[in-house]
């Protein structure tokens, strides 16, 4: 069948099933598509139904539904992957946060137990697992998830986030209910970790993951795995990441852009962001010459391009000269790494810091000077969640 035809009709089922359409009157429209649909075809369906304007909330809630109904099928067309995979890993980390989250809810039955002492450091040690297996979901959101949007696979991942924000409120409830030992909320939070991971990992596995061992390159895996090691594993480390020491690919630039490790950027847009930075940003090399300053709205100092080239202790009165060589000597000597002070400026509270910039080996660069007005700063108390634009 062909692939536009077969994803239309599995979009006309979903269609009907988020209508509130019974589900086993359309068990044998679903079984007649089964022996082709992919997970791929699931996640684009879900994809063009949500930008048809059907919520993605809607189509979180009924994404279980969807797996149901297709459930062994999907089973059949899994393929196995090494653990040392990006994907494999995930999978990996999947199971053993199961299995905690498995054990979290047979100890807190047993807490009116004399031995209670044993689960309550059991519990700690769970809760430590669940606080590092953070960098599980931060994995999927700042590296996974940005290759899948490249192929064009934008809403599965934004619902799946939308899950691991569930995951991590129900995580600090439990925190909190452990550091308190409040065992009536201990139990309830126990079962609905467990709910919502198993159910989360389930979409994942099914779902998402073979999706992007469908449509994302090896090369592009390869890629992934570096950013996953930058950010670091939770549970296991897998085998060889210890080890691993991997060389970074030098591209080559194209005309007009700057790039870097980290991503790349045209002069004009470069210029813009250190123009728009809320703060003067003065940057003086190893030889102590001012080499740059960007051009903020409310620069707090003055400066012109008389300035570039010129020695940095010409910059400053006679009377302070002797702080500022003894913060470059010590910079240089690899003494320091960050010089501070604040003062009160025409009715402002000005935060001024030198910082030594080295490279990758700690060789001195230069200095950067930061200059900031932290006056509001300073009147900032309790938290703003909440957009208060007009």
């Amino acid at each position: 069948m062909d692939e536009i035809i077969r994803r239309e009709r599995l979009k006309n089922l979903f269609r009907e099933l988020h209508k509130g359409r019974d589900i086993t009157e359309l068990k044998e429209k679903f079984a007649l598509l089964l022996p082709e649909v992919s997970a791929e075809d699931i996640a684009r369906v879900e994809e063009e139904l949500i930008k048809e304007g059907i919520p993605r909330e809607k189509i979180q809630e009924v994404c279980s539904i969807h797996l149901a109904l297709l459930k062994e099928k999907l089973a059949e067309k899994k393929e196995e992957v090494p653990v040392e995979h990006p994907i494999g890993t995930l999978l990996t980390e999947h199971k053993m946060m199961l299995e905690m989250a498995e054990r979290l809810k047979g100890l807190v039955s047993g807490l009116e137990k004399e031995e209670a002492e044993k689960i309550w450091e059991e519990m700690s040690h769970i809760a430590h697992h669940f606080q590092d297996s953070e960098k599980h979901y931060l994995r999927e959101e700042n590296v996974l998830f940005p290759y899948l949007e490249k192929h064009g696979i934008t809403e599965p991942p934004k619902i799946m986030w939308m899950e691991h924000d569930k995951i991590r409120e129900a995580k600090k409830r439990f925190y909190k209910a452990l550091a308190e030992k409040d065992k009536k909320t201990l139990k309830l939070v126990a079962g609905e970790i467990f709910e919502l991971l198993n159910s989360h990992f389930y979409k994942e596995n099914n779902i998402l993951f073979p999706t992007a061992l469908k449509v994302i390159s090896e090369r592009e895996f390869q890629e992934i795995k570096k950013g996953f090691t930058e950010i670091g594993y939770c549970c296991f480390t897998p085998v060889g990441e210890e080890k691993e020491n991997v060389s970074e690919e030098k591209k080559e630039a194209l005309p007009g852009i700057i790039q870097f490790e980290t991503g790349e950027f045209k002069l004009e847009e470069l210029s813009a962001v250190l123009n728009t930075v809320p703060f003067d940003i003065t940057f003086v090399n190893k030889d102590d010459e001012v080499r740059y300053f960007n051009s903020t709205k409310e620069r707090i100092f003055v400066r012109t391009k008389a300035v570039l080239g010129r020695k940095v202790q010409q910059c400053h009165p006679p009377k302070s000269i002797h702080i500022v060589e003894k913060i470059l000597t010590a910079f240089k000597k690899g003494e320091r790494d960050v010089a501070e002070f604040w003062i009160p400026l025409e009715g402002k509270l000005v935060h001024i810091r030198y910082f030594a910039v080295r490279d990758k080996d700690g060789k001195y660069l230069g200095t950067l000077e930061v200059t900031q007005d932290i006056t509001e700063i300073k009147k900032i108390e309790g938290e703003k969640r909440l957009l208060d634009w007009e």
